[in-house]
C-alpha cells in the first residue's frame, strides 16, 4: 500500500452572485488546505457565483466579474507543491454558455469538465441558461485520473461509464443538490449504482445553505469501490473534511474514517427551516422578523423556528386579538412568547375593524356578514405588521401551512402578508409532529431556549381561525389527517380521484378538495417565498395554470 492522495473536501455556504466574497471563502479554505498538507481542494457545483445563478449568468458583465475571480484563484494556486483547487463557475466554451468545473493548479487551469447532463425538472431549468455537454473524460492529476462528474451527471451512467472506460482512478461529484424529505437516502442509492457500475470509489461534495425556496442539506461523503461508506459529513453546517487515500493493486481506498450527524425526518425538516430562513434573513440583511402570534399552532411554531435561526432578539411578535379572540388564546400566545424570550406587543384591532364596519356600512346596509367581515379582520392585521415592518424594518413571517395554501384558506393581503414561510410546504399533521419534537429536543446550533417552548395547550386545543363566534378549522374542511392524505395525493404524487377514493376517502369530499386546490392557484402566486421541505412543494416545482378547466372527477 502507497500513499496516493489527500483531497480535501469543502462543504461551502455560497451566495449566489456574490462572486467576491465566495472566493474570499474559497481563499480561506484553500489556505486552511495548505496546512493540512492537502493535494486537492474539491468545492461544491458554481461554487464561485452560488447556485441556482439563474438568469444573472445571461448578465456579460456577471460574467466578466467571474473570469476575474478565476484569474484572483489561479494566483493563490501559484507555487510548487500547492494543493489543486476545483472550483465551479459558469463558462463560455466558444458561444456556448456551460456549468463548468474547473482544475486550478499553479497558478493555471489545468482541466475544464463540463456539466454533462442539465436537469429541467421540478426546482431546476438549467437548460434555461447553459447547454449540455459530451460526457466527460478523466482530468489527469499527480498521476492519477480523476473523474469529475458535476451534480446530475451522477444521477444517469453515462458519465460514469465514459469516465471509467478511460481509465479514472476514482469519481468526484461537485454538487449543488437541494434539500427535500428523504433526499439524502436517495443521493446515497445513485451513488451506490454509480460505484457498483464502475467498481470505483466516489467523493460527494455539496453545497450547504438556503437560497430563496430552496435549502442544502451539506451530507458530503465518501464511498469506497466496494459501496461501503467511509465518510460522513455533517448535515446542516458548513463542513471541512481532510480524506487521504492510499493506492494498492491499482485500487484508491479512503483511509480516512468519520462518522457525521445525519438527523432523522423531524429533526431534518425543523433543520431545513431554521437554516432556510436563517440565511434568507441574514443574507438579505433583515435586522430580525416579525411574526403576527395569534395562539395557534402554526404562528407558535414559526416563532420557535425564527427563534432557533436568528436568537430571541431578533424576533418580535405581535397579539393582536377581536372581539372573537378567546382568552385562552390570549393566555397563550404569552405563554408561548415568554417561553422563547421574545419581543411581545398587544396591538387590539377592534377599533379598526369597528372604523370599517362605520366605512361600509352604507354600501353593506341590507347584506347579512360573511368572509368579508371575516377577511378585514386578517387584512387589518397584515396592516398592522407591515406598518411594523415599515417602521423598524424587521421582515414579516408569514405561518400558513401547506394543507391551508393548498385550499386556499387563507387571507390574500392579510394573513398571507409577509416576506417569507418557514411552513409554506409543511402539511398540518406534520406542524402538530415538529412541535411535539421541538419541546423535547433543541435542534443542534439552535439558539432557542431548552424545554417547551410551545404551550401544550396550543397544541391539542382545535384549530381556529378565530374570525367568527365559535369558528373551527374543521366547519370548513376535513379533518387534518384525511385532508393533508387527500393534498399528498393530489399535489405530491398527482393522482387521480378515483385512485384517491379507493385509499378510504369520500368520493365527493376529494372532489371538492381538488376543486378548492384548483381555484387557490391565484392566491398562491401571490403568497411569499417559503422552504421546499417536500418531494413537491408550490412555486418552482409545481407549476399549474390559474385560468384551468381540467377536474380529475365532477363533483
Amino acid at each position: 500500500m502507497t500513499y496516493a492522495l489527500k483531497i480535501y473536501l469543502a462543504q461551502i455556504n455560497a451566495t449566489v452572485g456574490a462572486v467576491d466574497s465566495n472566493c474570499d471563502r474559497i481563499s480561506e479554505i484553500y489556505n486552511d488546505a495548505i496546512r493540512l498538507s492537502a493535494d486537492l481542494v474539491l468545492t461544491p457545483e458554481l461554487s464561485v457565483v452560488g447556485y441556482p445563478p439563474e438568469d444573472l449568468v445571461l448578465k456579460p458583465f456577471f460574467i466578466r466579474k467571474v473570469e476575474s475571480a478565476i484569474e484572483r484563484l489561479k494566483t493563490i494556486t501559484k507555487g510548487e507543491g500547492k494543493p489543486g483547487l476545483i472550483v465551479g463557475v459558469p463558462k463560455y466554451d466558444g458561444d456556448i454558455l456551460r456549468n463548468a468545473s474547473l482544475l486550478i493548479e499553479n497558478g493555471e487551469v489545468q482541466a475544464v469538465r463540463y456539466k454533462h447532463k442539465l436537469p429541467n425538472y421540478g426546482v431546476f431549468d438549467e437548460k434555461r441558461v447553459f447547454t449540455e455537454a459530451e460526457a466527460p473524460l478523466p482530468m489527469d492529476f499527480r498521476g492519477l485520473k480523476l473523474g469529475v462528474m458535476v451534480c446530475e451527471d451522477m444521477w444517469f451512467d453515462s458519465a460514469a461509464k465514459s469516465l471509467a472506460d478511460n481509465g479514472a482512478d476514482i469519481l468526484l461529484v461537485p454538487t449543488c443538490s437541494p434539500y427535500h424529505e428523504h433526499k439524502y437516502d436517495e443521493r446515497l442509492a445513485v451513488a451506490r449504482e454509480r460505484v457498483s457500475e464502475t467498481k470505483l470509489p466516489l467523493v460527494f461534495c455539496n453545497q450547504i445553505g438556503g437560497q430563496d425556496e430552496l435549502v442544502f442539506d451539506g451530507a458530503s461523503f465518501v464511498l469506497e469501490a466496494d459501496g461501503s461508506q467511509s465518510v460522513q459529513m455533517d448535515s446542516w453546517a458548513e463542513g471541512f473534511c481532510l480524506t487521504e487515500w492510499r493506492k494498492e493493486d491499482d485500487k484508491l481506498t479512503c483511509v480516512t474514517k468519520s462518522d457525521g450527524y445525519v438527523p432523522e425526518r423531524m429533526e431534518d425538516i425543523y433543520q431545513a427551516m431554521v437554516l432556510a430562513l436563517t440565511d434568507y434573513v441574514h443574507k438579505n440583511r433583515f435586522p430580525g422578523v416579525l411574526i403576527g402570534l395569534s395562539g395557534g399552532i402554526d404562528s407558535a411554531l414559526s416563532a420557535a423556528v425564527a427563534v432557533d435561526a436568528l436568537g430571541p432578539d431578533k424576533v418580535h411578535c405581535v397579539m393582536m386579538p377581536t372581539k372573537y379572540t378567546s382568552g385562552e388564546s390570549i393566555s397563550d400566545a404569552e405563554a408561548c412568547a415568554k417561553a422563547l424570550g421574545v419581543q411581545y406587543d398587544t396591538i387590539a384591532i377592534k377599533p379598526g375593524v369597528d372604523a370599517f364596519d362605520d366605512m361600509l356600512g352604507p354600501v353593506f346596509e341590507g347584506l347579512d356578514a360573511d368572509t368579508t367581515e371575516e377577511n378585514i379582520q386578517s387584512r387589518l392585521r397584515g396592516l398592522v405588521l407591515m406598518s411594523l415592518s415599515n417602521k423598524f424594518g424587521k421582515m414579516v413571517l408569514t405561518t400558513g401551512n401547506k394543507s391551508e395554501m393548498s385550499v386556499g384558506y387563507a387571507t390574500l393581503y392579510g394573513d398571507m402578508c409577509g416576506g417569507y414561510s418557514v411552513l409554506k410546504d409543511v402539511y398540518k399533521m406534520d406542524v402538530f409532529a415538529l412541535s411535539h419534537w421541538r419541546n423535547t429536543s433543541v435542534p443542534k446550533g439552535g439558539l432557542g431556549p431548552a424545554g417547551i417552548v410551545i404551550p401544550e395547550n396550543i397544541i391539542t386545543k382545535p384549530p381556529s381561525a378565530e374570525l367568527r363566534d365559535d369558528q373551527k378549522d374543521e366547519d370548513s374542511l376535513p379533518p387534518y389527517e384525511a385532508l393533508d392524505d387527500m393534498l399528498r395525493c393530489l399535489v405530491d404524487e398527482e393522482m387521480p380521484v378515483s385512485e384517491i377514493v379507493e385509499r378510504g376517502h369520500d368520493a365527493s369530499e376529494v372532489a371538492r378538495i381538488e376543486h378548492l386546490l384548483y381555484i387557490a392557484e391565484y392566491k398562491r402566486r401571490q403568497s411569499p417565498p417559503g422552504v421546499k421541505i417536500t418531494r413537491k412543494n408550490f412555486g418552482r416545482d409545481r407549476r399549474y395554470p390559474i385560468t384551468n378547466g381540467f377536474r380529475s372527477a365532477e363533483r
